[in-house]
């Protein structure tokens, strides 16, 4: 790959995704992107960016997905579902008591193991009984989208994180791989979104996972990232980030969620932001690509 070529995937990948290449990422682009060319018929790297220059824009949506990160697995890193469970819910369940709704979002879903663990534990929580609950897993890629949405999941996937009691509560096993049950994959509703662009549409959510996948973009789209959410959050609301993440120092959008390591709250004291001043120049870019 020329350093023309790396340049043009790194702008690429930042316009459509967010990611954040740095300049010695070189061989990760050629690991992910060359069995990608290969199995397109074309020879190389050169190749492929030829082809996306000439206005291929399937062909720039693979690769996009072939760059996208999505490794994931059930409750993964335990706490936060803890939190979830002995704290947030707990909190929620008296605060809509009259209302008996819960909108929950989790966005870069991946191949659905954290919506469906955010199920299960909505499942597990009797004071939920009866209470209409709406769990919205959003993910750029397509491909592991309809993997989330079929819940079928290999021995390897469900013995990462997954307790042995709930793969026999809530799992069927067919062969070597395994099902999650019809009334836990109907709780989560699987939708294509890129974090880059609007997600106004979505409406306001009573708890945010956003695990994982903001250490991939720069300060700038973290910001609008961060400005965004606050806006579709509950003002009692609860953001989850992930073990590596955190919004100090980035924005003020948000405050620690007292002794719970990874939660925020929206922060009601600061001072509000036009919405046109927040977007990141990534976030314009795409916008202006989209039309």
């Amino acid at each position: 790959m020329t350093p023309l070529d790396y340049e043009f995937l790194r702008k690429l990948l930042k316009e459509r995704s967010g990611l954040d290449l740095s300049s010695d990422k070189q061989y990760l682009v050629e690991s992910r992107l060359i069995p990608l060319a290969r199995r397109r018929g074309l020879p190389g790297i050169a190749e492929l960016v030829q082809k996306i220059r000439t206005g291929a824009d399937a062909l720039t949506s693979e690769v996009v997905e072939a760059m996208t990160t999505n490794e994931t697995f059930f409750f993964r890193d335990k706490i936060p579902f803890d939190h979830l469970r002995q704290s947030v819910l707990p909190e929620l369940v008296q605060a809509r008591a009259n209302r008996r709704s819960l909108r929950i979002w989790c966005a870069a879903s991946s191949t659905g193991q954290e919506p469906y663990s955010i199920a299960m534990c909505i499942k597990e929580f009797a004071g939920l009984a009866g209470w209409r609950i709406e769990i919205i897993a959003t993910d750029l890629s397509q491909e592991v989208l309809e993997k989330s949405k079929a819940g079928i999941y290999s021995q390897f996937e469900v013995q990462r994180g997954l307790p042995v009691q709930m793969l026999v509560k809530y799992f069927s096993q067919t062969g070597e791989l395994w099902q999650l049950n019809a009334d836990i994959r109907a709780m989560v509703q699987n939708r294509q979104l890129n974090l880059l662009q609007d997600f106004s549409h979505l409406g306001t959510f009573d708890v945010i996972f956003c695990r994982n996948v903001l250490i991939y973009f720069d300060q700038d789209t973290k910001i609008s990232i961060f400005d965004r959410l606050a806006r579709v959050l509950e003002p009692d609301g609860v953001l989850a980030l992930g073990a590596a993440e955190s919004v100090v120092g980035i924005s003020d959008a948000f405050k620690p969620y007292p002794e719970r390591r990874g939660l925020y709250r929206p922060n009601a004291a600061r001072a509000p932001r036009p919405a046109v001043a927040a977007m990141a120049p990534a976030l314009k870019a795409v916008a202006a690509g989209a039309r």
